[in-house]
Parts: structure tokens; sequence; C-alpha cells
């Protein structure tokens, strides 16, 4: 089969992103744009159900098909209520990226002091949420003959400084185990690890005057910073039949930030 640039359509496949609809110029947004734009009928999953209906709204107005769905990635009943609805909407899920998580609102206080409370909270949005998500739509995935998932994990947990890292790279465990268990379903695993990306919860943690920024700047290969929809283009790749030879990997999109062999 000769390779052809309409495997990277997405047409008649059903994305649900989660985390989508929250704060403004944010990577979820951009996922379920960028989906849509590719021909996928996009589920706007979020916990902010007002965020989502408008990335809908959005996606509906330039011709493309969304639902928004409000959900607790964290809470059991509404990941199956979630992966229902997509069900209901659109006939089923093809894809689905892991994208909602705590990392603004994450403690970040040391692991001397940081209550159990907290640790427990970033753990049940930032890792149980994403095994949630899995778990609910593998049914859908298996009856329309596979699908691809997708792990937002992140730059900072190269390595984990902090419990979001330590989170984060909990879920790269996750990836890895999941692309192994259901690799012979035809159900993909992978996940994206952006650097420093300047939406609007980025630029909450770390704004442009930060010294942070002067660190990437000497760090990274190219530029220390990139915009949402740059992480768009290697979701594509993985979600798309392009990518169907791609499993269980952590793929950097960061600049040059975090390079390994």
């Amino acid at each position: 089969m000769s390779f052809t640039l309409d495997q990277f359509r997405l047409d008649g496949k059903v994305a649900i992103v989660t985390g989508a609809g929250g704060r403004g110029n944010s990577i979820g947004r951009a996922y379920a744009v960028g989906l849509a734009n590719a021909g996928a009928s996009v589920v706007v999953a979020d916990l902010n159900e007002d965020g989502a209906k408008a990335v809908a709204d959005e996606i509906v107005a330039a011709g493309g098909k969304a639902v928004a769905v409000k959900v607790d990635v964290a809470d059991e009943e509404s990941t199956l209520a979630m992966a229902a609805a997509a069900k209901e909407a659109f006939g089923g899920v093809d894809i689905l990226i892991n994208n909602a998580a705590l990392m603004v609102d994450v403690s970040y206080d040391n692991c001397e002091t940081i209550s159990l409370e907290n640790w427990n909270r970033a753990f049940s949005v930032n890792l149980n949420g994403a095994l949630l998500c899995s778990r609910a739509v593998l049914p859908s995935m298996r009856e329309r003959g596979g699908g691809r998932i997708i792990n937002q994990t992140s730059g900072g947990a190269f390595p984990a400084i902090g419990l979001y890292g330590i989170s984060k790279l909990a879920l790269v465990g996750l990836t890895t185990t999941l692309a192994k268990q259901f690799g012979k379903e035809n159900i993909t695993c992978n996940a994206i690890a952006p650097g420093n990306v300047t939406s609007d919860a980025g630029k909450m943690l770390v704004p442009d005057d930060s010294p942070f920024i002067k660190f990437l700047e000497a760090t990274c290969a190219t530029r220390p910073r990139g915009e949402p929809d740059e992480l768009v283009g290697t979701a594509l790749l993985l979600c798309s039949e392009a990518g169907q030879w791609i499993t269980g990997q952590t793929i950097h999109v960061d600049g040059g930030w975090i390079m390994r062999p």
C-alpha cells in the first residue's frame, strides 16, 4: 500500500477529547478543533460544561460535527455516561485523547509537607482519570474494530520533580501498559509530552517574565515555547491510519527541551 496524505484524514471517526472546554486558549480546544478539521466527529468533554459547549459550537459553526458533554474524569459513572453520550450522538468511539488534568491547581509543596488529600486529588484526575476514560471507551472501540488512545503527559515528568511530574510520569506507565494489553485488538496507546505551551493555563503557571523561560531559552534546541496548535500534528499522526504502527511511545513536542535516545 502506497502512502497518501488521505491517511491523515479522520472522516467517519469519532473522537473524545477530555479537558477540551477549560481555560480559553487551551491544548484541549486545539486538539478538538484540529480533529474536527481532519474530519472527525468530536465529543468535547469537560467538567466546565459552558466551556465545552463553546468549543463544540465553534466546531459546528465552522462546518464540523461536535457535541459537548460534562464529565468528571475522576468519577467512573461520569466517564461511562460520557462514553454513552458519544455512542448516542455519533455511534461509538474510535479515538480518545486523555487531556484533562490538574496542573495550575496541583500542590507544589515538597514530599515532606504535602497533604495526602492534595496528593490523591492530583492522582485521581491525572492518572485515574485516564484509566477510567480508557476503560469506558474500550467496549465501543472493540465493537468498531480498534481505536486510538492518546495520554497527555508532560516534559515536566522527565525527570519528575514534584507531584505534577510524578503523576505525569505514572501516566507514561499506564500508556505502555494499555499499549501492551490491548494492541492485539488494534487499539494503540501513546503519549504526547508537551514542553512549555502558551495556553492560558501554561501562561498562568509560567508567565512571560518567569525565570524558567530563561532556563528554557538556554536548554531548548529551538524555541522555548510553543502554541497549543503545534501539538495537533502529532495528535493527528497518532490518531490516524498514518500512525497505526506506533504504540507504547511517548513523543516529546517541546522544541528539543527533553531529548531521549
